[in-house]
């Protein structure tokens, strides 16, 4: 628990956490966290995803950007002369969930599927990383243009019809390379612990 927590602070504060792709910056902080979900179960994966959102909060305090409004209340949110307490909301459930989802996942199959050679584990890991890096995404940006749509708008100095195609643009450019990121390292890693018999199967 305590490597994981160290990898966590670590990417979350150096540029360990980015991999340059050809076209964009790809995040990869939650993959400590889907990893740390699935060799060692959700309460501490959850654990690993509050850390996640707590760096992520820290920063939006220290150095406020653009959207900081969204990930934390210090920063006022456009229009307003206060922060939202949502900011709260996008800043650690989804991450805490990052936590979660790939452990369930990861168990799911393994009960229906208890004999499996692995090939098939393989696979099955890097659909935990995909889904995992889409938890975090998918509910971010979703919960942006649920709750702050007319703000993101003002933020970003485009229409409010504009903000859905906006948002689907990034899950798409940045999402999916993190989705496809992640199936390739969780995988890769996961199955190196389990070959050095550090976690179990």
């Amino acid at each position: 628990m305590a490597m994981f927590t160290a990898i966590v602070l670590i990417m979350a504060f150096t540029p360990f956490g980015i991999i340059d792709l050809p076209l964009i910056k790809a995040t990869i902080l939650h993959v400590p966290v889907i990893i740390g979900s699935v060799v060692m179960g959700p309460k501490k994966g959850a654990f690993l995803g509050f850390l996640f959102g707590a760096t992520s909060l820290f920063k939006n305090i220290m150095t406020p950007s653009i959207l900081s409004f969204a990930f934390t209340p210090t920063v006022p949110v456009p229009g307003l002369s206060h922060g939202s307490p949502w900011a709260l909301f996008i800043c650690f459930v989804p991450r805490i969930l990052v936590g979660v989802t790939p452990f369930i996942l990861y168990k799911g199959v393994t009960k229906v599927l208890p004999k499996m050679n692995d090939a098939v584990r393989f696979v099955l890991l890097a659909l935990c990383g995909a889904l995992g890096a889409f938890t975090n995404t998918g509910l971010v940006m979703g919960t942006i243009y649920a709750v702050f749509k007319n703000a993101y708008a003002a933020a970003n100095g485009i229409p409010v019809e504009k903000v859905l195609s906006v948002i689907l643009g990034i899950v798409f450019a940045n999402g999916v390379p993190e989705m496809l990121v992640a199936a390739v390292i969780v995988p890769v890693v996961v199955t190196a612990l389990i070959k050095a018999r550090i976690v179990n199967k």
